[in-house]
């Protein structure tokens, strides 16, 4: 730990020592954080709010490399997230899924239709297998959330603007002895409300 010239300790913010490390074990691409298990360090007031704004010590971050970077040390386990470095792991408040889905684009590779999402930091998902789409709806309201799994566990909540566009090329197909509203991509379907409900 450095001292100043008065001789006092400096300790350097979390923030500022998990994005270094961060930024050391990254190299090239995603860091493996899946074969990192270091010791829990605590949990830290950090929080990410279900629009994929991300709050240190309740003030938004508002340095958007430094979001991503921290995007790229997430990890979930259970129902817990973390960020973790190969010498630490803290505990992080999030309150729905940690990114947001906020554009997607269609294509067709084959014949087949192909939906790609970019999230809030900046990452480009297809959906397929692997990277399943799933939709929950809220039991007073009846209101779709439409998720996408992005990585290792991590969702995106695909905002309102992309379900809506997605609703326009979706496709009512027979699912498990039922017709179902929902969306095609790289061959797989994923449901997302019952036909009948649709009329």
């Amino acid at each position: 730990m450095a001292k100043n010239r008065q001789g006092q300790m400096i300790v350097k913010p979390v923030t500022e020592s998990l994005a270094e490390a961060a930024r050391a074990a990254s190299g090239k691409g995603l860091p493996p954080v899946h074969l990192w298990n270091p010791p829990f360090c605590g949990d830290i007031d950090m929080r990410i709010a279900r629009d994929g704004t991300w709050f240190y010590l309740g003030t938004p971050i508002g340095r958007a490399p430094l979001v991503r970077l921290f995007s790229t040390i997430l990890k979930r386990e259970g129902d817990r997230h973390f960020l973790v470095t190969p010498v630490e792991k803290v505990g992080i408040t999030v309150d729905d899924a940690p990114f947001v889905a906020v554009d997607v684009d269609r294509s067709d590779e084959g014949g087949e239709p192909v939906l790609t999402f970019t999230t809030n930091v900046g990452d480009r998902v297809a959906a397929g297998p692997g990277h399943e789409i799933r939709v929950t709806r809220d039991p007073g309201t009846g209101e779709p959330a439409p998720y996408l799994h992005v990585r290792a566990g991590l969702e995106a909540l695909i905002d309102r603007k992309s379900f809506y566009r997605m609703a326009e090329i979706g496709d009512t197909v027979r699912h498990e002895g039922r017709d179902w509203f929902g969306f095609r991509s790289k061959g797989l379907f994923f449901p997302a409300i019952p036909a009948e409900e649709l009329t």
